[in-house]
């Protein structure tokens, strides 16, 4: 757990050195950055070059295509910052989480987040790990299958 904070906190400040146009930490690992309520831990998908950790300008893993329909469902929602259930399409619902702290800084500083949940769902069941944060200050959509350990910008 310990190592896995330390690693983040490292990966932080390369990513910020870089954003800053300095240089990144001779320990920390390659940044995959490019230019363009809680809920379980889960296991990462197959992500062959990604770094944990990582935020990543674009999305092609596995879940990305339902992460788009999240986000098209929300969007048709007008992005509600209530935390609480919303009916979706098909009978399901779907958990808007609220406003998304970035406490652990992978994503830029000083702007505002709101989190939504992937995978619809029976109301009040259980929630997974796969999320979708909305950049308010920038409209930029990440998705984020772990739980906000790696972000795939999504739009």
């Amino acid at each position: 757990m310990a190592l896995s904070v330390l690693r983040r906190l490292v990966l932080a400040a390369a990513v910020a050195a870089v954003l800053v146009g300095g240089q990144s930490p001779a320990t920390a690992a390659p940044s995959p950055v490019s230019s363009a309520s809680t809920g379980p831990a889960a296991t990462a998908p197959d992500r062959a070059g990604v770094n944990p950790g990582a935020v990543v300008g674009s999305c092609t893993i596995s879940g990305c295509a339902a992460a788009r329909d999240a986000y098209q469902g929300w969007k048709n929602l007008d992005f509600p910052k209530t935390r609480t259930w919303y009916q979706w399409t098909g009978g399901k619902w779907n958990f808007a989480g609220g406003q998304f702290r970035n406490s652990e800084g992978q994503l830029p500083a000083g702007h505002t987040f709101w989190e939504y949940d992937v995978v619809p769902r029976n109301k009040g069941a259980a929630r997974d790990a796969k999320r979708i944060v909305l950049d308010a200050t920038t409209g930029v959509t990440w998705y984020s299958p772990d739980h906000y350990a790696n972000f795939y910008r999504i739009v």
